[in-house]
């Protein structure tokens, strides 16, 4: 079958260091446009793309199937709109959109014209979220689970993402990817409670959330920080059969900064191992060394391509999204009142 030709909006951070390579390496895609106002840096990196000046030349380019929107999230659902108006399919970096209203209306844009809008949640294939899925069945009934994600970032930078305005903050960057592991994990909660704050000298948005999410006795909290200097486990479960713990995140990011292709040997393996250790007789028994399972969000964009070209199941549906936005909605809301909400 052709390749799925992809034009890629945006060659900032994201675009330039995550979606390029994967898309470059995914078995069923070819990149062919980039839109971008640097030309001579896109042209530096890649040879033999096209660089678009601006998303509407790229559209008008019929030879183009799939939309990649890899810009500031103040411009995903426009640029989502416009790209499925043009008769393309889309791919939106995570957060979906900035509300649950942008979402639905790109939804239901979506289902008018009978394209495919897919969401950038790869967390969902980090070697952290894969290792605990494999050991899952060992861990019995689970009581507490916790994802964290945290830097030490004490110097507020002058980025999209640190600017005080629609779409910033950490909330916005990591906590939907956090969110979206809960939910692919347990399903909706029953509620959630959560206090997001700007923690900086300077912060014009928030750099700090710790959010608790209700599943019967489970709890699911979520933490990150941009003043953390010495980082706590970035998994920790613990269940009546016993207990997971993981320092460490995933790999693949660092190895794409350094330049490496994913599919590479070695691609997507840890080298810090996590800890079993299980419940025996009531208490706790000699912990076991567990290798992590190699992350791979290559797997990805290729679903992306299999989707489009064979009709396979979305990797990450609009819908799953969806769930995301409204959860951030409410933390936010959760925040601000100062209490727990129903979901």
């Amino acid at each position: 079958m052709p390749r799925v030709r992809t034009a890629l909006v945006g060659y900032g951070y994201a675009g330039k260091t995550i979606h390029a390579p994967l898309i470059r390496a995914a078995k069923g895609l070819e990149l062919t446009t980039i839109v971008s106002s640097r030309p001579a840096d896109v042209l530096s990196d890649i040879s033999g793309v096209t660089v678009a000046p601006d998303l509407t030349t790229a559209l008008n380019d019929p030879a183009i199937e799939l939309v990649v929107i890899a810009t500031p999230n103040d411009l995903h659902a426009s640029q989502a709109h416009e790209a499925l108006e043009a008769g393309k399919h889309v791919v939106i970096d995570k957060p979906f959109a900035l509300s649950v209203a942008e979402g639905e209306s790109v939804l239901a844009h979506a289902e008018r014209v009978g394209k495919l809008v897919s969401v950038f949640h790869c967390r969902r294939w980090d070697n952290n979220y894969l290792t605990f899925q494999a050991l899952r069945p060992r861990l019995g009934d689970l009581y507490q689970f916790i994802l964290r994600y945290d830097r030490l970032r004490p110097v507020v930078r002058d980025r999209w993402r640190e600017r005080a305005g629609p779409g910033s903050g950490i909330w916005f960057d990591l906590g939907s990817h956090l969110l979206d592991q809960a939910l692919s994990l347990f399903g909706q909660p029953e509620w959630i409670m959560a206090d997001i704050v700007d923690q900086r000298p300077g912060a014009k948005t928030d750099d700090y959330f710790h959010a608790t999410l209700g599943y019967g006795p489970l709890r699911v909290i979520l933490h990150s920080s941009m003043m953390t200097t010495i980082n706590g486990p970035c998994l920790e479960v613990q269940g009546s059969q016993g207990a997971f713990v993981k320092f460490g995140m995933d790999t693949q990011e660092e190895m794409l900064k350094a330049g490496r292709t994913p599919g590479d040997p070695g691609w997507g393996t840890d080298p810090v191992t996590g800890r079993f250790t299980p419940v025996e007789h009531d208490s706790a028994g000699a912990p076991q060394e567990i290798s992590a399972t190699p992350g791979n969000y290559l797997a990805y964009y290729e679903a992306v391509a299999k989707a489009i070209r064979d009709n396979a199941p979305n990797p990450v549906t609009g819908e799953d999204a969806m769930k995301v936005m409204r959860l951030l909605e409410l933390g936010f809301i959760s925040s601000r009142e100062g209490r727990r909400l129903e979901v």
